[in-house]
């Protein structure tokens, strides 16, 4: 059977998604929605899709629609989340699932009602650098004494990651922040109970923190220390150090690296080496075998009560 998608959203994420989907038998995206219908048709014609619409309610009205990816602006990821479950759809939200905690809570209790698979795009637990370093902690190889990671952009006008104006303004807490912390309690095993945080100015036009510092500590000792920035002017990216017990390791999104600099090949470890690829193959695998995917929307709940603990400490 072939799994019928809708995505929502043509933009540098919506894309890489299609560029995903492609790679994968028995899946095929029949609806793509997105705000400038002129652009979006320009999109589905690159990828053969048939139906376009600027309103997600069309293609949640679709009968032949399975499933939905939604790679829309963060503030709309709960409310279209609960619109695909109410319509009976399969989905998989962009991270972050929220950007607020009771947004969230409601999202995990559609779905455990809905018996429907929905997911959040936490693709660090997907990466194969990840991956391998989480085969590796899971046999008890390696066991995470800190883990440090610099997330780092240059964003001080609002462009989306192929350069191009954003409609939306993107948040370093609730977006970026959201994937170290995931990870984190996800390869320590270990849930986070002690969390800070400080934030830098507050950009006139944006509205934003442009800088922000995080320290996180899990139940088994293990510590995080998070550094964001809007304002680095290069290389840009986000950096993991795993320092453990029995080695140091480098995580630069798929690839791999000891604490000598030297490449760890982790082609292995995966059907493939592209993170967003491997988490759509668990989403539609998920479907397939009735199950719950990893990253399902209830077990990533706990890194966003982490985020607003954080939040509520910089408003307070």
């Amino acid at each position: 059977m072939t799994i019928k998608v809708a995505l929502a959203g043509a933009g540098a994420f919506g894309i890489k998604h299609l560029d995903a989907i492609r790679l994968i038998d028995g899946v095929e995206v029949v609806s793509l929605v997105s705000r400038d219908l002129a652009k979006t048709r320009q999109v589905a014609d690159k990828y053969g899709i048939r139906h376009v619409s600027t309103d997600l309610a069309d293609s949640l009205a679709m009968p032949e629609v399975d499933a939905v990816i939604l790679c829309t602006p963060t503030q709309m990821h709960a409310s279209q989340t609960l619109a695909c479950l109410a319509a009976g759809k399969h989905v998989q939200v962009e991270i972050p699932l929220c950007d607020r905690l009771d947004d969230g809570q409601a999202v995990v209790a559609a779905a455990q009602n809905s018996g429907k698979v929905a997911m959040c795009g936490h693709t660090r637990r997907f990466n194969p650098s990840h991956q391998w370093l989480h085969q590796r902690i899971e046999r008890g190889e390696f066991n995470i004494q800190q883990l440090d990671v610099q997330t780092y952009f240059f964003r001080r006008t609002n462009m989306n990651a192929l350069g191009q104006p954003r409609s939306w303004t993107d948040h370093l807490l609730w977006h970026h922040a959201a994937h170290t912390v995931d990870l984190f309690a996800y390869q320590a095993r270990s849930p986070i109970v002690k969390a800070n945080a400080i934030q830098g100015p507050i950009h006139p036009t944006l509205g934003i923190a442009m800088d922000m510092s995080i320290q996180l500590q899990a139940a088994n000792g293990a510590i995080c220390t998070l550094s964001l920035s809007f304002n680095n002017d290069g290389p840009l990216g986000t950096f993991f150090r795993y320092i453990g017990d029995s080695g140091t390791y480098l995580a630069r999104y798929d690839d791999l690296f000891n604490g000598k600099d030297e490449r760890i090949d982790v082609s292995h470890v995966a059907v493939s080496m592209n993170g967003i690829e491997l988490q759509d193959r668990e989403f539609f695998a998920a479907i397939r075998e009735g199950r719950e995917p990893n990253a399902s929307v209830a077990q990533v709940l706990p890194c966003y009560r982490v985020l607003h603990q954080l939040e509520q400490q910089l408003d307070g």
